[in-house]
């Protein structure tokens, strides 16, 4: 079987489909680990693969996809660290590319859904190779400084889930509400919504999450 280079969760799809099936790839937040949205997973349509990575640094007793640069002020106006970014993505579209091999996946037909750091690294793989995702659902999370001026041609007509929490202490609302107003200016079809909730999946949030995949596949 095919090597992939992050530690990964497959799950099978429950429904047999002709030829290679769709698949979400999972990206967790920082601290998390792959099992963690599992649990969102579960609820989807039962024809998709799914594919749950680990971030690749330890820390806290779970991982992480890239140190904190707080040097604009704080937890609030964090960026992801440059060349630790740069490497888990690269790390995550090697792993994508070796999960598409190893359990026959549809290429055409690959979702990302991320949490947080998985969020951010969810939007920011889309700019880099729009073209490698359909759809992608970006939770509590935000737009890299490093993507945002990014103009892909690709991205227009994307389908973009963006939710937010009201009372997120971690990643205030307005910074995924900026992300989806600069994926809608570059014509993605974003869907934005805030809901009542911390830093963590409310259940309102969990069947919009739903609803929005069981239309795209």
């Amino acid at each position: 079987m095919t090597e992939l280079p992050l530690e990964h969760v497959h799950v099978e799809p429950k429904t047999e489909t002709e030829g290679p099936a769709p698949a979400v790839v999972l990206l967790h937040g920082r601290g998390s680990n792959e099992q963690d949205l599992l649990q969102i997973a579960q609820q989807l349509p039962d024809t998709l693969h799914v594919v749950s990575f680990r971030a690749p640094d330890t820390l806290h007793g779970g991982y992480t996809w890239y140190e904190l640069d707080l040097s604009e002020g704080g937890l609030h106006k964090s960026q992801p660290h440059d060349d630790q970014f740069e490497r888990s993505r690269e790390l995550v579209r090697e792993s994508i590319a070796g999960a598409i091999e190893a359990y026959d996946i549809d290429p055409d037909r690959i979702g990302l859904l991320g949490f947080s750091q998985g969020a951010i690294t969810s939007l920011s793989l889309l700019l880099d190779d729009p073209e490698d995702y359909a759809w992608v659902v970006a939770l509590h999370g935000y737009l890299a400084e490093s993507h945002f001026d990014l103009e892909p041609a690709g991205v227009a007509g994307k389908p973009v889930f963006i939710a937010a929490g009201s009372m997120d202490q971690v990643i205030p609302s307005f910074r995924a509400e900026r992300a989806a107003e600069r994926l809608s200016e570059l014509g993605a079809d974003v869907t934005f919504q805030t809901y009542g909730a911390p830093h963590g999946v409310s259940p309102d949030e969990l069947s919009d999450v739903v609803s929005f995949v069981e239309e795209q596949v």
